[in-house]
């Protein structure tokens, strides 16, 4: 492969044609959020499988809604855990401490074709189909974009501050987002900040708009503050007593963009949370964003976007793209 990189002059040709000013937008969520409360309790069962059989296949799927949790999809292990202990506990770490949760489960071995796919005598090949992105940039030490390590900011301190009792009527399900303005593709300031976040019915409304700028905000924005300009909203549709999956109903996989790089670059759509090794929806996605990584930090490019496309039982992709 014949490697080609810009002269001084293409990149200084390609800063000019890019938009003077741009805003990217990244949300996150906290770990009572419902859908992430699914991702979790999936990666759990995953962990439990893989603690007793390394070579476990999973493909483990949750739904959870009005105080049940159905746990489904395709184990294959030499012993498998207690499922609903495990999805009570991972709820109760959540912030969810109930102990009357209806736990369904419904699993079954890993089809025979599938199985074969991927346990070959020779090379192990790849689970299914599918395209996998990795991104990385310079523009933070994560080397993830800004927007997405701002928005992972907010919503771990929000986790943070529940959990110590550093702001107290806090629940926990949450959410926050950021919007970035770029200037010739660097960060300039921060456009606006939404964070909502679950709370007790009798807590004052402006103290925790107040504790939440205070406790939240201002540390987690510290490198880049909000300025006069800024907007920023803290549970704009007022109340929030009522949350995670009693109010709303979760599915593993539906918080793709939190999980990865916020919308600023592609993802090919499979869901990362329980699903062991052999499922390149995981390996292929990681294996995609430590090479993009490795690119920018050895500063051959400030920004690098991955893609392998995979064929099921193919251990080598069938396509790869460097951008």
């Amino acid at each position: 492969m014949t490697r080609r990189y810009p002269k001084k002059d293409q990149k200084e040709e390609n800063l000019h044609s890019m938009r003077d000013k741009y805003i990217l937008t990244a949300e996150s969520v906290t770990e009572g959020h419902p859908d992430k409360l699914c991702d979790t309790i999936a990666d759990a069962v995953l962990d439990a499988c893989l603690l007793h059989d390394p070579s476990a296949h999973v493909a483990c799927e949750v739904m959870a809604t009005a105080g049940k949790l159905i746990v489904a999809g395709e184990i294959t292990a030499t012993e498998l855990p207690d499922i609903p202990a495990i999805a009570c506990s991972t709820a109760c770490k959540a912030g969810y401490p109930s102990l009357d949760y209806e736990v369904e489960v419904i699993t079954r071995d890993q089809s025979p074709d599938i199985a074969g796919a991927v346990s070959q005598e020779v090379q192990l090949g790849a689970g299914d189909q599918g395209i996998m992105y990795g991104h990385a940039c310079s523009e933070t030490e994560e080397l993830l974009p800004l927007p997405v390590v701002l928005a992972n900011r907010l919503t771990c301190l929000l986790s943070h501050v529940r959990r110590t009792g550093r702001i107290q009527g806090l629940g926990p399900d949450g959410k926050a987002q950021v919007s970035v303005e770029y200037v010739f593709g660097q960060p300039s300031r921060i456009t606006s900040v939404v964070v909502s976040c679950q709370h007790d019915p009798d807590k004052d409304m402006e103290m925790l708009r107040r504790e939440i700028q205070t406790e939240v905000i201002q540390p987690a924005l510290r490198e880049l503050p909000p300025d006069e300009g800024t907007e920023i909203l803290i549970n704009p549709s007022g109340r929030f007593v009522l949350g995670g999956f009693e109010a709303d109903t979760g599915l593993t996989g539906r918080k793709l963009m939190v999980d990865t790089y916020g919308g600023p670059a592609p993802h090919g759509g499979g869901a990362l949370s329980g699903k062991d090794g052999s499922k390149v929806d995981r390996s292929g996605t990681y294996m995609a964003r430590y090479i993009a990584k490795n690119i920018v930090a050895a500063g051959l490019a400030e920004k690098c976007t991955v893609s392998l496309a995979y064929a099921i039982g193919k251990a080598e992709p069938v396509a790869v793209d460097i951008d």
